[in-house]
């Protein structure tokens, strides 16, 4: 194990204390960085998250992919879940705290706001980051590919009437060029490029060689995803503190929930931890860029629907690597690959 992973929780509370720093006394490149974006994806922050998801395609054997139909339960947990759990869970935590427990500090005019930014966030479960997840904890590079190709083929159906159901608007606008780009960029293209590689390389030693050689500049990308995520929001973060703490607490408590429900739920089924942790996960995350892209496109930019998702961007990835975490140091109460296809 690298010093970058041995110490990776100190990396990252630097990587967000230096983002913060960094933004606060270059606001402009933090601004000009910010801007950077196609299709509402920020540039940087997507070459730096292909930089992780890269490593993860290029463990993907496409001929032991047929083979994962003899383990559906997975699939199911994370379908639930995501898509019959994950919403509604959500959206009882943030009326909990937002119109309840915090409403005292919360204005009346913005608490609905941050309410719906949350919601969003709830029915928007992870596209591209779970790869990075799966990776950390060792998951089945395969079933990990599968799990997120049907969550995204469910997101595309039903994600725009459960948030219109969910917020009470009539209708929601999803924005197709930010959830198509998302797909392409965060798992066709790295998926093609992992594959491509496969192929050109031919020997299983070879690949095992490169993807060790790689295991660093994943984690390097996602220090650095930290550094520029915290950077960019810095404004954000300094200007509305409270309101962050307290958008992001529950946002936190949800994140855990859906963890233990879907681990919990994995367990009882006997699935392996390579395939129960990164199911988990997938609910656990969320497609933060299509959360953002609606809320200003619903409520505006200096909403504060925007401003819970952004919220949701900035707990992102402290929370989920303490998951990882979690996962790795839980990894004997789940039985192992050839135990659960018995």
């Amino acid at each position: 194990m690298s010093i970058f992973e041995r110490f990776l929780s100190l990396w990252v509370a630097l990587a967000i204390a230096a983002g913060v720093a960094l933004g606060a006394l270059f606001p402009q490149i933090a601004e000009d960085v910010a801007t950077l974006d196609v299709a509402r994806i920020n540039l940087p922050i997507a070459l730096l998250i292909w930089g992780m998801i890269y490593p993860m395609m290029l463990a993907v054997d496409f001929g032991s992919i047929g083979a994962l139909r003899r383990q559906p339960k997975g699939l199911v947990v994370t379908v639930v879940v995501n898509w019959l759990i994950k919403p509604l869970t959500m959206t009882a935590i943030a009326w909990l705290f937002i119109r309840g427990l915090f409403a005292a500090w919360i204005p009346a005019a913005m608490a609905d706001e941050y309410i719906a930014g949350m919601i969003l966030l709830g029915v928007a479960p992870c596209t591209a980051m779970v790869f990075v997840w799966s990776r950390l904890c060792a998951g089945d590079a395969n079933y990990t590919l599968v799990q997120v190709a049907i969550n995204d083929l469910i997101l595309v159906f039903a994600f725009a009437p459960l948030a219109a159901f969910l917020l009470g608007v009539s209708q929601v606008l999803v924005p197709w060029d930010t959830l198509l780009t998302a797909v392409g960029l965060f798992v066709v293209v790295p998926l093609l490029a992992g594959w491509f590689t496969r192929l050109l390389l031919r020997s299983p030693g070879r690949i095992e060689r490169l993807e060790q050689r790689l295991k660093p500049l994943a984690i390097v990308s996602l220090i650095a995803t930290v550094l520029v995520l915290f950077m960019v929001q810095a404004k954000a973060i300094l200007a509305n503190p409270l309101a962050i703490v307290l958008i992001a607490i529950p946002l936190i408590v949800q994140t855990y929930l859906i963890f233990w429900i879907s681990a919990q739920w994995m367990r009882r089924w006997g699935q392996p931890r390579a395939i129960a942790a990164p199911g988990a996960m997938i609910g656990a995350s969320n497609f933060f860029e299509l959360a953002v892209a609606v809320a200003i496109s619903l409520f505006g930019l200096n909403s504060g629907a925007a401003l819970a998702t952004v919220v949701g961007v900035l707990v992102e990835v402290p929370v989920m690597l303490s998951l990882v975490a979690i996962a790795n140091r839980n990894q004997r109460l789940f039985p192992d690959q050839a135990a659960a296809l018995r």
